[in-house]
């Protein structure tokens, strides 16, 4: 089967990859697009030559791709990328009707993320060629206060012809058949692809990951360091349990807080940093943030991430 994404971009699986910060690189998107997906990368904390060099990478290498951008972060950069000649670009927490006008008019698609109905009107009226309904399940810095399946519901309601791509704990063929048949376009999927060979993340994550079962993940705002006053999906580690155990203080009355937890390269983390471990941290890796959708149960190994988008599809057309 196809979907309008699959055909939007040119792919053989509604599988996009989604913007996982560090652990987001060229060898990642790459491995997913020739898996036949979508891969991504992160560069709103990247200098603007530095994205555009990357870009320029990505293209080279032929498969679709898209860049995102945080807005809570700010919005000054997106200028510089008007015309890269980006295939698509995905905005989340917040919405830029300027900038989505801009990329329209260079050819470049524009997908926003959203975490209700409302704001799926909002990015419509904005000129949105496709919503990204982001549910609670998810890992990293979660928008959402609602389940995935309510909320896809609700956005499709209001969506119209607009393709809608589901995220938020997705991370089997069953997932994904179970959005699909609810009407979503494509998936998009972060905590799976951190576990790959390709990504970023250090080693003793990845393998936290493969060791977690269903009830590990946790939605909390315990790792707030970096980003206040936004809520993540992330595993329960020797840090969240102190903090827990403790009755969840504030800081700077937090356990351990301030507190050297791990160092990758000159750049020191303490407890309690929105930073999880990538690849050269040395230190306590496992008491970091460890980003996780509530799937991470399914995910078993490390895979070569064009392996992992061939292997959910097969699985996921298998029960469509």
């Amino acid at each position: 089967m196809r979907t309008h994404i699959m055909d939007m971009f040119g792919l053989t699986a509604p599988i996009l990859q989604a913007p996982i910060a560090s652990a987001s690189n060229v060898a990642l998107a790459t491995a997913v697009g020739r898996g036949g997906g979508m891969g991504s990368i992160a560069v709103t904390w990247h200098a603007p030559a530095d994205g555009l060099a990357l870009a320029s990478q990505l293209k080279a290498a032929g498969f679709p791709f898209f860049f995102n951008f945080a807005l809570r972060f700010g919005t000054e950069k997106l200028a510089s990328y008007y015309q890269a000649g980006l295939p698509a670009v995905t905005l989340s927490w917040g919405m830029e009707p300027l900038a989505i006008a801009a990329f329209t008019a260079a050819g470049t698609r524009v997908g926003v993320q959203v975490g209700s109905a409302e704001g799926t009107r909002l990015a419509l009226a904005a000129g949105a060629d496709f919503i990204i309904v982001q549910g609670v399940e998810a890992g990293g810095h979660v928008q959402s206060t609602t389940a995935l399946m309510k909320l896809l519901g609700e956005t499709l309601a209001v969506a119209g012809n607009v393709p809608v791509v589901a995220a938020g704990g997705i991370a089997c063929g069953a997932d994904i058949a179970r959005v699909i048949k609810a009407g979503a376009q494509a998936v998009m999927m972060g905590t799976r692809f951190v576990a790959s060979h390709e990504s970023g993340a250090h080693a003793a994550y990845k393998a936290a990951l493969v060791a977690a079962g269903p009830d590990d993940q946790v939605y909390t705002n315990c790792f707030d360091l970096g980003w206040p006053y936004a809520m993540h999906g992330v595993l329960r580690n020797s840090t969240f349990n102190a903090w827990e155990a403790a009755g969840c203080p504030a800081a700077p009355d937090r356990p351990g807080e301030g507190d050297i937890i791990y160092r990758n390269g000159l750049e020191e983390q303490p407890r309690y940093s929105d930073t999880p471990p990538a690849e050269g941290a040395v230190g306590e890796l496992t008491a970091a943030c460890l980003y996780a959708g509530k799937g991470v149960g399914h995910i078993k190994s490390v895979l070569p991430a064009g392996d992992i988008v061939t292997a959910l599809w097969s699985e996921a057309q298998s029960l469509l």
